[in-house]
């Protein structure tokens, strides 16, 4: 088969072609351009998408892995050439549960559907091969070179070196042979085991039962000697109730007797009451409660005229205070209205006159003088000159005598008011006529409060007395000769002990009629009037052995129901005794099976191992050419076993080596070449199936690398190759070569393919 076209909406793929040729193909791309994505998409075209695959915690499901970037869904056609024929498969996807589920092959350029070709037998249809058997032999990956085992591919190998038949595999035949071994035994679970279990399980129950059978019959023999010990008890505690009926019966009579006394004792005591006039209980409190609130109310008064003379002292303060004012007799304004006015007084204006005229005489005799002695030398205004002085002494005599009249009247002002107040400071004698006014504020609410307190005084005395006089008016109708109050409350105490004797004999003959009725509920009608004889020990403690022995026999009668129950559940002896035999036949069988399926598989795997001797050789041999080619000589051998691993052989040393212990770049060829020769001898030669190789050469140096191209040109020969890489050596090493197609892929989706 030959590849010739892909058209892919896969993963980051959208809606793009690459185009193919015979032989070998390189398609050169860089890395996240979408080569592993075109290897996956052509995968997936030839074998379709698991639709049932998961996601797991170290892998991603193909479904997921390569849905498309844009959202839309995955889609894609293949053109190929089959058989000189050209042939278009195309896959779409309906249902986003199942992508690329849709199939569709026909022959290009028509629309005949190609018969017998679905989308669940293309891959093996085209290629010849199963999936696994592609992947692992045709389908390169550089992080899957290594070949990993697979009943398929081990059946491919078999049909080459033995029969030609692909329907058995040592694999599948062993695992089979080994399953049904498990299925018999498998350390400790298997049909052989559990079928030992259930010997041993049976033999028990089988030992079990004989046990339990001796248990019951001891069981019985205790439950029999139990019953014969309760019968006697039980015998004796009926001699212990006509015992007690008896004494129920003597002590019945006196509670009676005790009963009718105390009902008489009584009724003596509430006709002496009657007769004596007392009153009744409630009556009596009431009083007594009524004395003792005449003491309440003594105190009250007390307390009242107590508050009455303490008032009385302090209206007499307030009046002294009032009194010893120098206001006092007069009212609050006619007070502030002295003290805010200057009081009117005399003084001696004397001086103050004498003053004035001697300067009077003073202005005249100056006057005088000038006008005598001055007066030739005066003319026109000067001679007013004279008078003027006259009148300036004047007015001057005039100033000084009203001031000193001011003086002498206000000294005689201050005289008088410290006279009357003790002080002239007018600011002083306002403050005594505010605290004159506050005085006599203060007198007239105490005198308010005294009258008062008095009327509440006077009031709880007419109470008290009022209450004194009622309560002893009250007593003296059953105690005429209570006159005062601590004679009726002594009355009153005895008279309430009365009617207390009388209560506490209500109440023991009340206790003695319902002892007298619950003794008579007690005692049994029919109990013995004879002398019944005292059993000869207690009634508790033959009820206490009675408990005993009726504990233990229940005890037993419950352990002998629950071997009952097991014996039941347990089964017959005889048919355990038969399913026991049957066991041990199938045990016989069943091991005879599993012996006979170990030495199938013992067989078998010496069968397997001469096959194997058979298989490796020419495997390995045209492996190790392959790699001999691919190392230019370094390696001369290579061997391939049956599980698929690899050692080689350096030249010149006789020993093979481990692949783990190659560098990584010859650890790819020898993978390489493995996987090569797996494909010439195990691939189908007349499906020419292509090969694919992603990033396959990518640990080769470049003298290897040229190596393996020059090894992949001759097998491109008789199959298509398609060599993806993101190097550009491969595509320059092969430079000009006619046989040889170079792809270049861009790496943005934008970019067609350029082949």
């Amino acid at each position: 088969m030959q590849i010739k076209r892909l058209s892919a909406v896969f993963g980051r793929l959208r809606s793009e072609t690459i185009q193919f040729s015979d032989g070998l193909n390189i398609i050169e791309a860089p890395n996240e351009s979408g080569k592993s994505t075109w290897c996956a998409f052509l995968t997936a075209m030839l074998y379709g998408i698991n639709s049932r695959e998961r996601d797991r915690a170290d892998y991603i499901a193909d479904k997921n892995r390569y849905a498309p970037w844009d959202g839309t869904v995955m889609a894609g056609s293949m053109d190929c050439r089959l058989e000189g024929r050209d042939i278009t498969i195309s896959r779409d996807t309906r249902r986003q549960t199942a992508p690329m589920a849709e199939f569709r092959a026909v022959y290009s350029g028509t629309n005949i559907a190609i018969d017998g070709l679905t989308g669940q037998n293309c891959g093996e249809a085209l290629l010849g091969v199963t999936r696994e058997v592609f992947e692992r032999s045709a389908f390169i990956r550089q992080s899957g070179l290594a070949i990993s085992q697979d009943a398929g591919l081990e059946r491919r190998v078999a049909a080459l070196i033995s029969s030609g038949e692909e329907d058995t595999s040592y694999t599948e035949a062993y695992d089979a042979l080994k399953k049904q071994l498990n299925r018999r035994r498998y350390n400790k679970s298997g049909l052989l085991p559990a079928l030992e279990a259930q010997q041993a399980e049976t033999q028990a129950q089988l030992n079990r039962v004989q046990q339990l059978r001796q248990q019951e019959t001891a069981l019985h023999a205790q439950l029999q000697d139990l019953i014969q010990q309760q019968a006697a008890l039980s015998d004796e505690l009926e001699q212990c109730d006509r015992w007690e009926a008896a004494q129920k019966q003597r002590q019945l009579s006196d509670l009676t007797a005790a009963a009718q006394q105390a009902a008489q004792r009584a009724q003596a005591m509430e006709d002496q009451l009657q007769a004596d006039h007392v009153p009744d209980t409630e009556t009596i409190g009431r009083l007594r409660g009524a004395i003792v609130n005449l003491e309440t109310v003594r105190k009250s008064v007390d307390k009242a005229r107590a508050d009455r003379d303490e008032a009385m002292k302090t209206l007499l303060r307030a009046e002294k205070a009032v009194n010893d004012s120098p206001f006092a007799g007069q009212t609050v304004e006619e007070a502030r209205k002295e003290a805010a006015v200057p009081p009117k007084v005399s003084f001696n204006a004397a001086p103050a006159l004498a003053v004035f005229f001697l300067m009077l005489a003073a202005a005249i005799g100056v006057t005088a003088f000038t006008l005598s002695r001055y007066s030739v030398y005066l003319s026109g205004w000067q001679t007013i000159l004279p008078w003027s002085i006259f009148a300036v002494i004047i007015a001057a005599g005039a100033v000084i005598s009203r001031q000193m009249q001011k003086r002498a009247l206000k000294a005689a002002q201050n005289t008088a008011l410290c006279k009357r107040f003790g002080t002239a400071d007018a600011d002083e004698i306002t403050a005594l006529a505010e605290a004159y006014a506050k005085a006599v504020e203060t007198r007239d609410a105490a005198q308010a409060d005294l009258n008062a307190k008095s009327g509440t005084a006077e009031a709880l005395y007419s109470s008290l007395t009022n209450n004194e006089q009622g309560i002893l008016l009250e007593v003296r109708r059953f105690a005429p000769s209570a006159f005062d109050i601590p004679t009726a409350d002594q009355v009153l105490q005895n008279a309430a002990r009365q009617r207390r004797a009388l209560t506490e004999a209500r109440t023991a003959a009340a206790e003695a009629q319902a002892r007298q009725s619950f003794a008579a509920e007690q005692t049994p009608s029919e109990a013995p009037q004879e002398m019944v004889p005292q059993p000869a020990r207690s009634r508790e403690r033959a009820a206490a052995e009675y408990a005993q022995v009726q504990s233990r026999a229940a005890a037993v009668q419950s352990e002998l129901d629950r071997l009952s129950g097991q014996l039941h559940v347990m089964g017959d002896p005889s048919e355990l005794q038969a399913g026991l035999e049957r066991t041990q036949d199938e045990i016989s069988t069943l091991q005879s099976e599993y012996d006979a399926l170990r030495l199938a598989m013992d067989t078998l795997t010496a069968a397997n191992s001469i096959l194997q001797n058979r298989f490796s050789p020419q495997l390995s041999r045209r492996t190790a050419e392959l790699f001999q080619e691919l190392s230019m000589g370094r390696y001369t051998g290579a061997a391939l076993d049956r599980s698929f691993h690899l050692t080689a052989q350096p030249t010149g040393d006789p020993l093979q080596r481990d692949i783990q212990l190659l560098s990584a770049g010859a650890a790819d060829q020898l993978y390489l070449a493995a996987r090569l020769a797996i494909c010439q001898l195990v691939l189908p030669e007349e499906k020419q199936v292509p090969i694919i190789l992603d990033d396959a050469l990518t640990n080769f140096d470049d003298e290897r690398c040229a190596a393996a191209l020059r090894l992949l040109k001759q097998e491109a020969a008789h199959r298509q190759i398609l060599l993806f890489t993101c190097h550009s050596r491969e595509a320059a090493l092969l430079a000009g070569d006619p046989a040889v197609t170079v792809c270049h892929l861009g790496n943005s989706r934008s970019v067609a393919s350029e082949c």
